[in-house]
């Protein structure tokens, strides 16, 4: 075989152990927008405060902060209609674990390794 086979059959060019590879980075995504002035302060100050690395990482902690509260409040509605449309059988076997677990907790010592 030439020089062309034996290339064919190596393996792959995997590159260092220092480079990035597809995966290794966190996919960034271009915004560009415009937003009123005081979004754009509360961004800025973030950053002068340190609570974010650029504006960029502010809007990422902003939006994941919006993200989980959005979370909590569908996970609060969930948990509203599954409540309300039990059995009355059911809520009662609900109270009966809520009281149980209750008195569980009570008697364990949560500052105990």
């Amino acid at each position: 075989m030439g020089a062309v086979g034996t290339a064919l059959r190596r393996a792959p060019c995997t590159g260092d152990s220092l480079s990035p590879k597809i995966g290794d980075v966190p996919p960034r995504k271009k915004l560009s927008t415009t937003i009123g002035a005081s979004n754009y302060a509360y961004l800025h100050n973030m950053v002068k405060a340190g609570r974010a690395e650029s504006v960029g990482a502010a809007v990422d902690r902003t939006v994941e902060i919006a993200r989980r509260l959005d979370s909590r409040a569908t996970l609060e509605r969930q948990t509203a209609a599954y409540f309300r449309g039990l059995t009355s059988k059911a809520a009662a076997e609900e109270t009966d674990l809520e009281d149980a677990l209750s008195a569980a907790s009570q008697e364990m010592d949560f500052d105990q390794p």
